[in-house]
């Protein structure tokens, strides 16, 4: 994105070998603290109010703040030659035999409800075999992950015997009210030094193309943020949650002014599935969408570039129920404007399933708002879903057959056909196969796949060849292999 600069998550990750829907409310510790709700922003106009600290913020937040410590259990080669095919078969393949090292991340969290309850990044803890947190007061507890969401980068834990512990809650604030040059805290471990305090402003907001993410709607902030701050707080002035320090811009490796948060609107969410213990639920649009640059703003009349350009409407899908159609241009929701289809999806996927969102629309040069009803992709049905098992050369993998919203999340058209890999178990004779997660099974000996059980039917056979065409990132491939 930027000519020699790298993008990075915060967690120290294997750089640091330390070797060999709706849900309850949060149950809160409110914080008392002497800035009154709501107050008017102002800048200091003396010496004296320069001189004001934040120190009565800290006191009041960091017990909310834990370090977070991931355990990893890798596997690494004895000799630099393990790849090798030639040494492999001259020596034999015991003499490049790999052995388990340990490996630990240091990342941050914060404690979102009293019973224990920690929201951190799932990339902090991604691969860990054992969680644990620590207290700013040091004492340490064994946690569980409840919740992993890779599409927002973010994990829920949940401390498993708290033994009588009620711990300090922060509030959570309303993101969109934040505006750029507020004032932020931000907390967390960075370096694994210990919790560090550092402060700055919001430096800018709903920035995009920062992650490989649908969900981009990142908090920009020049208070310095380092790796070992992943998953810590963006706190205002008020002590109230505004975001999880997520990524940074660096040529170094270290902070220089640009870090990233995930909006506390969208963090709340993923917090609540994991206290309610239930699964998350995110809305479907059923349209695919492009930016509007300058080009198709003047060939639509438009004053500026902003929106989310429909290109591709899925039948039968809540945006077509709606009244949308290619063409039509997404301008804002609920009254918050929309710039690009990043900013459509954060707006969309915040909103609870059932409740009805105002869509403003742009069509022909008119503008008018369309009542949508947020809701869910369908789920999959029994009947949608084929495990293989047996005696069979598909022994191992579970298939699920394509949908509208399955083919929008896997980034295949409305009207892909064939069945799609879910689950490969390891070791398994699918393994052996060479198939993977995320490959779409298009025929089996010269039968188109309609459906998973005419795959279950076909795979459960014992022949003695398969002829298999699948798409794998976007190419199609035949393959034969033995039975």
């Amino acid at each position: 994105m930027f000519s020699g600069v790298a993008l990075a998550t915060l967690g120290l990750g294997a750089a640091l070998v330390l070797s060999p829907v709706n849900a309850p409310a949060f149950a809160q510790v409110q914080l008392q603290l002497s800035s009154p709700e709501g107050s008017d922003r102002v800048v200091p106009a003396s010496d004296g109010q320069i001189k004001l600290s934040f120190a009565p913020v800290v006191k009041a937040v960091s017990p909310s703040v834990v370090n977070v410590y991931a355990t990893r259990i890798e596997s690494r080669a004895v000799s630099p030659f393990a790849s090798d095919p030639f040494f492999s078969r001259f020596f034999g393949e015991q003499y490049f035999q790999t052995r388990p090292r340990e490996s630990r991340s240091l990342g941050s969290g914060v404690i979102v409800e009293g019973s224990g309850v920690i929201l951190t990044n799932s990339h902090v803890i991604n691969g860990a075999n054992d969680v644990r947190i620590a207290l700013s007061d040091g004492r340490e507890f064994a946690v569980n992950i409840v919740v992993e969401d890779k599409q927002t980068d973010l994990a829920v834990l949940r401390v498993r015997d708290p033994k009588g512990t009620s711990f300090p809650a922060i509030t959570f604030a309303d993101s969109d009210g934040l505006l750029v040059g507020d004032l932020v805290l931000a907390i967390g471990n960075p370096f694994g030094v210990g919790q560090t305090v550092t402060s700055g402003i919001v430096s800018a907001l709903a920035r995009t193309g920062v992650e490989a993410s649908e969900y981009e709607f990142f908090i920009q902030t020049d208070a310095a943020i380092n790796p070992g701050n992943s998953g810590g707080a963006l706190v205002d002035l008020d002590g109230r949650l505004v975001g999880i320090n997520t990524a940074i811009f660096s040529q170094s490796g270290g902070s220089v002014g640009i870090g990233f948060a995930i909006p506390a609107n969208m963090a709340r969410l993923v917090a609540e599935a994991g206290v309610s213990g239930g699964e998350i639920v995110r809305p479907w649009f059923g349209a695919k969408m492009q930016t509007v640059d300058a080009d198709i703003a003047r060939s639509l009349g438009m004053d500026a570039p902003h929106g989310a350009l429909l290109t591709d409407i899925a039948p039968g899908g809540p945006a077509e129920r709606a009244g949308f159609r290619s063409g039509d241009v997404v301008i804002s929701v609920d009254g918050q404007r929309v710039d690009d289809p990043s900013a459509f999806n954060f707006r969309l996927a915040t909103k609870p399933i059932g409740q009805v969102a105002k869509l403003e629309r742009l069509r022909s040069g008119s503008v008018e708002t369309l009542d949508f009803t947020v809701e869910a992709a369908p789920a999959a049905g029994d009947d949608a879903i084929a495990s293989i098992s047996g005696n069979s050369r598909f022994s191992g993998v579970t298939v699920r057959q394509l949908d509208p919203a399955l083919s929008e999340a896997k980034g295949l058209p409305y009207d892909a056909t064939g069945v799609i890999i879910t689950e490969v178990s390891p070791g398994s004779p699918a393994e052996g196969m060479g198939l993977r997660v995320d490959d779409v099974i298009l025929s089996l000996n010269d039968i188109d796949l309609s459906s998973a059980s005419t795959f279950q039917q076909i795979a459960s056979q014992r022949v003695r060849t398969w002829q298999i065409i699948l798409q794998r990132n976007g190419r199609v491939t035949r393959s034969i292999v033995s039975g």
